[in-house]
């Protein structure tokens, strides 16, 4: 009985609080002596077609105010990565008719190499490539013909998803293309 009191009396878990406050205080005087890197977001590039493109969402709000800006941005740096926005294989306001799958993942690529170069990267730096494929079983192989050669060796990691041309978010797409890169 008297051992319980004498530890009543201590107050212990006020102490053991500010002891265990200590240790965080000190790991994040460390981090900012060692120079830690720390996530940031710096928009490189707004979208590549200037927002969202469908008219359904892009009309004005009710009352007739124009909504604000773009729904995207098209390049985003954060620490030493770069996240590229699916970039279509076809715009209206740049090429007259929308091509082939091998012109539309021409199309891409370049203007992915304009964003990275821009953004002080290049093709040899992309680590990962998302596709998104209208029809892939009957436009893979023919992509990948016009694919090749974009990318220095080791290429970068690729997945890709297929879907129907209904799908695409408008008619003529046949490809979209995203990536994460590196830039120093």
């Amino acid at each position: 009985m008297d051992r319980r009191k004498v530890l009543k009396s201590l107050s212990l878990l006020p102490l053991a609080g500010a002891a265990a406050a200590i240790p965080t205080e000190v790991n994040a005087q460390n981090k900012k002596q060692k120079g830690q890197w720390t996530p940031k977001k710096e928009v490189i590039r707004r979208s590549n077609s200037g927002g969202n493109t469908n008219p359904t969402v892009a009309a004005p709000a009710a009352g007739g105010a124009p909504r604000p800006g773009g729904v995207l941005s098209g390049c985003i740096r954060s620490g030493h990565l770069l996240f590229l926005s699916g970039i279509g294989g076809w715009y209206a306001e740049r090429r007259k008719e929308p091509g082939d799958i091998q012109v539309q993942i021409r199309s891409a690529l370049d203007t992915m190499k304009e964003v990275l170069e821009g953004a002080g990267s290049s093709m040899a730096n992309v680590l990962k490539v998302h596709m998104t494929v209208a029809e892939p079983n009957k436009n893979i192989a023919t992509l990948n013909e016009a694919y090749r050669g974009y990318f220095p060796d080791p290429a970068p990691v690729r997945s890709y998803t297929g879907c129907g041309t209904d799908l695409m978010g408008r008619d003529g797409i046949l490809v979209q293309i995203d990536c994460i890169a590196y830039v120093d």
